[in-house]
């Protein structure tokens, strides 16, 4: 019992931490919470699923056709709702209430063009593996497989490569890279694109994961990657990864030996409990907040 809720958790975990990534390379580089996040993550599972049941793709070019089609949605973002209120006057929370009303606008069209009801993901992925100690299907073991997949690539991309580099040098200090000779425009938008490319890819994950795609599921995911983003540390992409590993695993014991009433307070359960045992996150160094 013990394992297999273990492995169910490590799996939940796995999707929580591509969520959270996404917010956390936002952060890290605008210093803004990304509340369109959630909506990115719903458009990514119906472009996925258009992509399987019209197109007739397979599993994971539909997954490849999901990130190319959330990295577009994270280009349109950047370019019509946060460049515009850059080195403008504005209050701080004008990004905030910009991004939510992109989510708002992304639910409503989904709404409209698909309709209120739950669709499933179709897939002929369905086998169980016993390993005696625990069951795994073949959906779990694509999902966390193709999550772990996207963080270690993800890893070697911001630490391996010069455009990793370049990302790393703006989120530490925009004005600073900028006279290095680093175009910071072109970073910033790369980095909204590469986080909407993650969270549509989490999308199509989720949907597989719990067989049910509908407008307002990105809103509850949303929240979640917010939780983990607080607990490993604001901007702080290892900490992410971490922190989702830790919500789904907590997650799903929950719900194993309490009730599954209380699967979505443990979220932020955990979160009212480590802002005051340790506000800066799990993972961040006191006073830095965090940084890819």
């Amino acid at each position: 019992m013990f394992f297999q809720q273990l492995v169910n958790g490590l799996t939940l975990g796995s999707v929580y931490a591509v969520i959270a990534i996404g917010y956390t390379l936002v952060f890290g580089v605008l210093n803004i919470v990304n509340m369109a996040h959630g909506g990115i993550i719903m458009m990514g599972a119906y472009i996925g699923l258009l992509l399987v049941t019209v197109a007739g793709w397979g599993l994971f070019p539909a997954l490849i056709g999901a990130m190319v089609g959330g990295a577009i949605l994270g280009y349109l973002l950047e370019v019509l709702a946060l460049r515009p209120l850059r080195g403008k006057k504005v209050t701080h929370l004008a990004p905030l209430i910009s991004t939510i009303g992109v989510s708002i606008f992304l639910e409503s069209a989904a709404l409209l063009v698909f309709g209120p009801q739950t669709r499933a993901f179709p897939t002929d992925y369905n086998q169980l593996m016993d390993f005696g100690l625990f069951k795994i299907s073949e959906i779990q073991i694509i999902s966390m497989g193709t999550a772990i997949v996207l963080m270690v690539l993800l890893t070697l991309l911001l630490n391996k490569t010069r455009i990793g580099k370049a990302v790393r040098a703006t989120a530490e200090n925009i004005e600073t890279a900028s006279l290095l000779g680093i175009h910071t425009r072109r970073i910033i938008t790369f980095t909204v694109m590469l986080a909407s490319a993650l969270g549509a890819a989490a999308g199509v994950l989720i949907a597989l994961s719990f067989n049910a795609i509908e407008p307002t599921m990105g809103t509850s995911m949303g929240f979640k990657g917010l939780a983990v983003l607080i607990m490993g540390g604001l901007g702080n992409v290892g900490g992410a990864m971490a922190g989702g590993f830790i919500l789904g695993v907590a997650e799903v014991f929950s719900v194993a030996y309490g009730a599954s009433s209380f699967r979505d307070a443990v979220a932020f359960g955990l979160i009212i409990l480590i802002l005051f045992i340790r506000p800066q996150g799990l993972f961040a160094k006191a006073g830095k907040g965090g940084r890819p």
